[in-house]
């Protein structure tokens, strides 16, 4: 390889000898200039130091092949892993993934879209923060970029949402404990952030409701997204003092669920179905550690992989066509039962 430094796209076209917008059409596609000056451009970058901005590029497309992944939290290990899956089906599909994540601010948020807005990206994925969001700034953006949302809805909001039924997952991990021992209590923050943990506390009503039991609620304070700090720190309190109305304790969420079972462990309490435990602990969401916890998690394990899959496919079939959908679709997935060590 040369040693000469290529600055710019002009530079790197007079070295070729061709014009800057042939070799922009080159790089948006290669297929679409002449096979001898594709030839000639791929040459030149064996020979010289050079790779272009593709953020400038962006700026002179009309539609680049960008699609932006906006997370509320990436070191919340539930949403890396279905960012993880979602960036690998958007690559498969021959599209650029641009990860951002919202650090649980809306602020972040609005400044992750407005990012996005910059570089004119083909289309989004949008897991929003929820009650926090700045819902009417979000549905301006994606007046403006086709927009898919998951995780969590913001009504009217985005081209489609594609979540899990919390009614039914709920009631099938209610049921369950019901079944084979002692009706849960529901362990929850008494403010929450996320709209599905509103949808979940419905959920519980309902099911336990159904099955001719008293619904029990623990709520507790804390806010932000420090769930485990959460759950160990006010469980420990609970425990401590006798203050749990029941033995066995539904959470909201799994991380919750992995405070309170380090809370329970602080105080000597041993978890799960044996005959030597006292407690059952279970969860909501099938948290990438929830199988290395100690007991191992008892939980609802969410689709991630359809609601990813559709969401994808659903802005990749609106920029193939090049419209936007007629009608907002909305579409649930079923959670499944994961019966672990802990109940």
């Amino acid at each position: 390889m040369s040693e000469q430094k290529v600055r710019n796209m002009e530079e790197f076209a007079a070295l070729v000898g061709v014009s800057r917008p042939t070799v922009s059409k080159y790089f948006n596609d290669p297929s679409s200039v002449r096979e001898k000056t594709r030839k000639r451009i791929e040459v030149a970058l064996e020979q010289h130091d050079y790779r272009p901005n593709i953020y400038a590029i962006n700026q002179n497309r009309r539609q680049t092949k960008t699609i932006g992944l906006v997370v509320p939290n990436l070191t919340d290990p539930f949403f890396a892993a279905i960012a993880r899956i979602i960036e690998g089906m958007i690559l498969e599909a021959g599209f650029n993934p641009l990860l951002l994540s919202s650090h649980a601010g809306p602020d972040q948020e609005i400044s992750n879209l407005d990012s996005l807005r910059a570089i004119k990206p083909a289309g989004v994925l949008l897991a929003p923060l929820g009650r926090a969001s700045k819902v009417d700034a979000i549905a301006e953006f994606a007046e403006q970029i086709p927009t898919t949302l998951f995780d969590a809805n913001l009504d009217g909001v985005g081209e489609a949402f594609f979540g899990s039924d919390n009614d039914q997952s709920v009631a099938l991990i209610v049921e369950y404990l019901c079944r084979s021992g002692e009706p849960p209590s529901f362990f929850e923050l008494e403010d929450p952030v996320n709209p599905n943990a509103i949808k979940r506390r419905n959920a519980y009503k309902a099911a336990m409701e159904r099955v001719g039991r008293e619904p029990l609620f623990v709520r507790v304070e804390g806010s932000g997204w420090d769930f485990e700090e959460i759950g160990f720190s006010r469980g420990r309190e609970l425990i401590s003092r006798k203050q749990l109305p029941t033995s066995t304790v539904l959470c909201s969420n799994d991380r919750l669920a992995i405070g309170l079972l380090a809370a329970a462990f602080d105080q000597g309490i041993s978890v799960g179905i044996g005959e030597d435990c006292s407690m059952r602990i279970a969860g909501h969401d099938d948290h990438p550690f929830a199988r290395y916890t100690c007991p191992s998690l008892t939980t609802i394990s969410q689709d991630y992989v359809a609601i990813g899959q559709h969401s994808v496919d659903t802005i990749l079939g609106i920029i193939e066509r090049g419209e936007r959908l007629d009608q907002r679709i909305v579409s649930l997935f079923e959670g499944r039962l994961v019966m672990r060590g802990s109940a």
